[in-house]
Order: structure tokens, then C-alpha cells, then sequence
């Protein structure tokens, strides 16, 4: 899909999205862009890139030379254009797969896959793209948070507006969960932890525990892997 054409499924979604502040769709993962190489030959894909805000800090610091992204949401998507090498405005589970096609350095999935129907065919349909040795950087909310448990123990189970359960989210991981996703599709786990550092306390219990239970304090995990096979390793 090309142009301001509204994505397949996007006319169900669209009340609910809708009432998101630009702030959901704007921000700069730091996280993420502190983690590419500078090399200004790179080619990265963000699924879910909204307003492209990390691709042009990625192209403006010389840690990319062709960055696409993929957004759902066709006013992110128009605002993207201005600054990133490509955007196809597009739900990423119908997206016509010439519109993609390339080999890319690095992959990027912040805080999308949750949103989708089917992430795990999502995610082989992606692995291919990436070359050897190319990196992968995903994060996504943590269904074993102890927030979550301590509602479902009450008998909650309410949707709400942001965080975990975002009543746009239709899946949920825990961290292992989330591992086995991108390993299933051809990733070398590098890393699995959280997004943000562990508060004090949770330092503190998962030092005594062994870290046992740290997943109960992931509020979001953050995944970083490689692509199997042989290649120049991208990023750190």
C-alpha cells in the first residue's frame, strides 16, 4: 500500500487510535539509537516507526544511509515521510511484501508486535530480510508484571488507555515468551531484560532470589538478538 491509502483494518482500529496523543507516536527510542554502529552505509527497517523520529536521529548521526519504516497510522506515516528514506503506510500482517523487499542491518520493532494478530508470522516472514549477522531490537510490555498478577488475583482484567494493557494490545508476552518468539524465527538471543532499569527494590529481591523473579518486574522487556548464520555482525 502507497500514498495516504488507509491500511487493510484500519477502519476498525481507527476509533481507538484515534484518541492516542502524538506522544505515542513521536517518541525517540534512545535506547535503541545508542546501540547502532556508526555506519553511515547501514540499512534499518522499523516496523511501527510512527512519526520516524529514531530513523531521523539514526540518519542525522550517521548510523544509517537508508532507513524505511512501516506505520499503521496514515498521519504518523505522513509526517515520517519528511524525514526518513522511505515509509509504506501499511498494517505489517497484509503489507504487499515488495514494498519491503531488501536486505537490512538491522531491524526494529518497538512496542508493535503486541498490537498484532499473528507476531510469530510476522516475525518469519521478517527474519529473511535481515541479513547474516544482522541485528534485531524489539521491546514490548511484560503480561508477568506483578501489577498484572496482583489483578488477575483480584479477578481484574481491565483494559486501559496506555501501558500493559493498552486495550489496543490483542497479544501478551512474558520475557520467555518473547525469546522464544525470535528464536523460533532464525534470532540469536543476545540479550532479554528490561527496558528500564530495575527500581531499587527489584534490585534488591533479585539479588537475594537469584534473579528468579526478575520478570515480575519487567514492566516492558526488551529484546536484542542476531541473525543467525555468518556475516559482519551490525551493531555492538
Amino acid at each position: 500500500m502507497t500514498g495516504e491509502t488507509i491500511p487493510e483494518g484500519a477502519k476498525e482500529l481507527r476509533d481507538f487510535y484515534a484518541a492516542k496523543t502524538d506522544s505515542y507516536f513521536s517518541g525517540l527510542r534512545a535506547d535503541i539509537l545508542a546501540e547502532l554502529p556508526q555506519d553511515p552505509a547501514a540499512r534499518i527497517l522499523e516496523i511501527g516507526c510512527g512519526a520516524g523520529a529514531t530513523g531521523e536521529a539514526a540518519l542525522g548521526s550517521g548510523r544509517a544511509g537508508f532507513y524505511r519504516g512501516v506505520e499503521f497510522d496514515p498521519d504518523s506515516a505522513g509526517r515520517a515521510r519528511a524525514v526518513l528514506s522511505d515509509v509504506v503506510c501499511a498494517n505489517v500482517e497484509t503489507i504487499d511484501p515488495a514494498l519491503i523487499a531488501d536486505r537490512y542491518d538491522v531491524l526494529i520493532l518497538s512496542e508493535v508486535l503486541e498490537h498484532l494478530i499473528d507476531p510469530w508470522g510476522v516475525m518469519k516472514a521478517l527474519a529473511p530480510l535481515v541479513k547474516p549477522g544482522g541485528r534485531v531490537f524489539a521491546s514490548s510490555p511484560n503480561i508477568s508484571h506483578h501489577k498484572v498478577i496482583r489483578s488477575l488475583l483480584a479477578g481484574r482484567f481491565d483494559y486501559e488507555a496506555e501501558g500493559v494493557m493498552d486495550r489496543t494490545h490483542v497479544r501478551w508476552f512474558t520475557p520467555a515468551s518473547y525469546r522464544d518468539m525470535f528464536e523460533q524465527a532464525g534470532f540469536t538471543t543476545l540479550s532479554l531484560g528490561p527496558v528500564a532499569p530495575y527500581p531499587r527494590k527489584a534490585r534488591l529481591i533479585n539479588r537475594l532470589t537469584g534473579g528468579r523473579f526478575a520478570h515480575l518486574f519487567q514492566l516492558q522487556i526488551m529484546y536484542k538478538g542476531r541473525k543467525a548464520g555468518s556475516g559482519r555482525p551490525a551493531g555492538r
